[in-house]
């Protein structure tokens, strides 16, 4: 894979979209950064790293011709390649965190921010934008944060990381077709934090309320079984898990 070294930049995303546009990209593409000076979250939050000790890159991938109703799956695929990454270094207690975040036990490792390449219609690439704490042990006003170094008890090496993820991110967008949905929507639920468990959430207007993540939906809403034994569709902008 093609891998773009900078020192200081905005914002991998930003930066690899731009070129994008520029360079029609129909292969893999990688950019890394030393330092992020707005590295974008989930939501719009920004994502917190000290320079040099941490993993933040984006990387291009291509998609052939996926409906925008399946674009979850990307999520799907991103997330697992990332979960394999860190299961090979023996992370210990890994989830899935829905939509995308990566735990160890309930310490938040990785985020990820997808934004989606579209050409009539459908997604021909994805620009993923992935921060793994990597050797970074003090984080300010963010308790569930936590790091490879604070979970290992060691320091890694970053340039090393990268290329096992770039190598899982591969294989997991080749096997990226209708045919694997099911068997790809299996792994990630498996892994789902807090699945078949009672976990609080957070609604739209602030109020919590308690229930059980069941399954997702082919959409990526998260499905909840609430009081009466009702089962609730929910999306990213309706619920907030706590852990």
């Amino acid at each position: 894979m093609h891998i773009i070294k900078v020192d200081a930049i905005d914002s991998t995303n930003t930066f690899l979209r731009d070129l994008n546009r520029e360079k029609h990209f129909i292969a893999p593409v990688c950019v890394i950064a030393r330092k992020q000076l707005s590295g974008k979250g989930q939501m719009g939050t920004v994502w917190q790293s000290n320079p040099g000790e941490n993993l933040t890159c984006s990387v291009f991938m291509p998609i052939e011709g996926l409906p925008l109703t399946d674009q979850f799956y990307v999520s799907i695929a991103t997330s697992l390649a990332v979960y394999d990454t860190l299961n090979r270094l023996v992370v210990p207690k890994l989830s899935i965190k829905w939509p995308n975040d990566i735990l160890s036990d309930k310490q938040k490792l990785c985020g990820i921010l997808i934004e989606n390449v579209v050409k009539n219609g459908s997604m021909i690439g994805a620009i993923i934008g992935i921060g793994i704490n990597i050797n970074q042990i003090d984080f300010d006003n963010l308790p569930q944060a936590g790091s490879l170094k604070q979970v290992l008890g060691q320091n890694l090496n970053i340039e090393e990381v990268l290329q096992s993820l770039l190598v899982q991110l591969e294989k997991r967008f080749s096997a990226l077709c209708v045919s694997n949905f099911v068997h790809l929507k299996k792994e990630y639920e498996t892994v789902l934090f807090r699945k078949n468990k009672p976990s609080t959430f957070l609604d739209v207007e602030g109020e919590s309320f308690v229930g059980i993540i069941k399954t997702i939906t082919n959409e990526g809403k998260l499905q909840v079984l609430i009081e009466d034994e009702i089962i609730s569709d929910f999306d990213l902008k309706e619920i907030k898990l706590l852990y």
